[in-house]
């Protein structure tokens, strides 16, 4: 499972393109995030939503690079949470759905 953060038009379209490429089998959009943060010496304050992205480690890289191409920021957030255990059906769901290579 990963994360990423961006407005919430370009969320739609990038979960979108996650999707089609299998690198996902899912993505969840939590709107209403309220960012602050240090970028080129000022504090920016911005409204975001969250990319809550299903994958398998092995997706890992492909994932990334697909952020990389297609997020509008420079410096796009991706970090990559291990999981641990989850309903068997589901994880099997999400194995199903990835691309195979």
């Amino acid at each position: 499972m990963a994360i990423t953060t961006c407005s919430e038009m370009k969320g739609h379209e990038m979960a979108r393109i996650l999707v089609e490429k299998q690198v996902c089998a899912c993505v969840n959009l939590i709107p209403g995030v309220k960012s602050h943060y240090f970028w080129r010496e000022e504090i920016v304050e911005d409204s975001e939503v969250i990319l809550l992205m299903k994958t398998e480690a092995r997706l890992e890289e492909a994932l990334k690079q697909t952020i990389i191409e297609n997020h509008p920021y420079e410096l796009p957030e991706f970090i990559v949470f291990e999981i641990k255990s989850g309903s068997k059906n589901y994880l099997e769901w999400i194995s199903t759905n990835l691309s195979k290579s």
